[in-house]
């Protein structure tokens, strides 16, 4: 996808408090159009917080804008019809409903005009689940369910899309399609994607640039060849994972 250079996302001073605990402190970062954004963070970092602050979860402190929009304290599905979707890290799936039942509800939950059967087909296809459109999701293996939240959330027609430690769980063969299947997002759809990802060998792959959170908090952000080189971000979280 060409990489734009207007702010699609811009976080100001977020905090998020559980407490006398700062889940999110004072973090501050922007994201251009056509970006593969990645974040990455040690567990308890706050990376999944954060993503339930964008998406409107929670209340914070501090100001969100998307798009040219102030978005801060807008409910869920307002947020999603703006354009912004997200997965979630441990797999959601509706298990009474089928694939094709599925993708259709998150078409009609994302949109704002008249809903479109004809792009969730697409959708359904794009990720790879035309054998299983008619299967209940409870029968999808974990790489199936992790397909359909991305058919799913795609099929809101978002303009960001949010995904949540994609690769977890899955073997080296599923890595691979998953990746490949972020990258088409990006790259033929058009979509400017947000990565949590723990594998670091495959954030820096998709990603650039990467924002490294700890405590909440802000350690670097930078190309990939500067985070993996970054001392703090191998003191915090690389350290013998680096080369995982």
């Amino acid at each position: 996808m060409k990489k734009g250079t207007d702010k699609m996302l811009k976080a100001i001073n977020i905090t998020k408090k559980f407490g006398a605990l700062a889940a999110v402190d004072d973090l501050s970062f922007e994201v251009k159009e056509g970006q593969v954004f990645g974040i990455a963070g040690p567990n308890g970092a706050g990376k999944s917080t954060l993503y339930n602050l964008i998406t409107g979860f929670y209340k914070y402190e501090g100001k969100i804008e998307f798009d040219g929009q102030n978005i801060t304290g807008l409910p869920t599905h307002k947020i999603a019809r703006l354009g912004i979707s997200r997965t979630f890290q441990i797999p959601q799936v509706f298990e009474s409903l089928t694939v094709e039942e599925s993708v259709n509800l998150g078409g009609r939950f994302g949109s704002s005009g008249k809903f479109d059967s004809g792009y969730c087909d697409e959708m359904i296809s794009f990720a790879s689940l035309e054998k299983e459109r008619g299967n209940k999701t409870d029968l999808l293996n974990l790489l199936g369910k992790k397909r359909l939240m991305i058919a799913a959330a795609m099929a809101t027609k978002p303009k960001i899309l949010m995904v949540d430690e994609p690769m977890a769980g899955l073997n080296v063969l599923e890595i691979k399609q998953m990746t490949n299947l972020i990258k088409k997002i990006n790259q033929d759809l058009n979509v400017t994607v947000i990565i949590i990802e723990h594998f670091m060998k495959v954030l820096t792959e998709l990603a650039n640039p990467i924002l490294v959170i700890e405590n909440g908090r802000e350690i670097c952000i930078g190309t990939p060849e500067e985070i993996t080189s970054n001392p703090e971000v191998i003191a915090c979280y690389l350290g013998d994972t680096h080369d995982a």
